[in-house]
């Protein structure tokens, strides 16, 4: 019993290691592409949902590997207010919610080689292990959002220009709000 414990334990740290990794190597423009991924909806209500589930007071206490692979993005802290940086960020929020699918999808696998029970306790840890990850992913994303489209609204009622390495991203925040307006109707 002890030996298949420690077996299954090996399995699920070589899925999530392995998950993460294929994450880090997708292409940002893969990223960008993805359907119901990368975006915050309506009914997240730009994040207030997650902090009525009382979010703030636990997302702190998970585990952030942004980091662990080479050329990887911590996402524990905000280290700037930079438009660049706050798109690699939500880019990056994206990048972890489908490493977090992907490991939780992986549970499946277990229906192949095992009794369905055991494949069932699988997909609960699965569960409980990756959907909190997702909703931090989610509501940070949803945060991130509102403030770059708060800098662009500001930027335009000050009619500064935003500054140049913001401007190929102007269009994403005017498509996000067209979205986002598009969902309201």
């Amino acid at each position: 019993m002890l030996t298949t414990v420690a077996l299954y334990a090996l399995i699920w740290l070589s899925i999530h290691f392995g998950a993460g990794y294929l994450a880090h190597r997708l292409p940002e423009r893969l990223l960008a592409g993805l359907p119901l991924l990368g975006r915050s909806y309506r009914w997240e209500l730009d994040g207030r949902l997650y902090q009525r589930l009382g979010i703030q007071a636990w997302k702190d206490h998970l585990p952030e590997a942004g980091a662990f692979y080479a050329g990887g993005f911590s996402k524990r802290n905000l280290r700037g207010q930079d438009l660049a940086y706050l798109h690699r960020f939500v880019r990056e929020t994206t990048r972890a919610e489908v490493s977090h699918w992907l490991t939780w999808a992986m549970a499946l696998s277990f229906f192949v080689w095992n009794p369905w029970p055991v494949g069932v306790v699988m997909l609960i840890y699965g569960a409980l292990v990756n959907a909190p990850c997702i909703l931090v992913q989610r509501y940070n994303r949803a945060r991130l959002l509102r403030a770059i489209a708060l800098l662009a609204r500001r930027a335009h009622r000050d009619r500064a220009p935003l500054p140049a390495h913001a401007v190929a991203h102007q269009g994403a925040i005017e498509r996000a709000e067209e979205d986002r307006d598009e969902e309201g109707q």
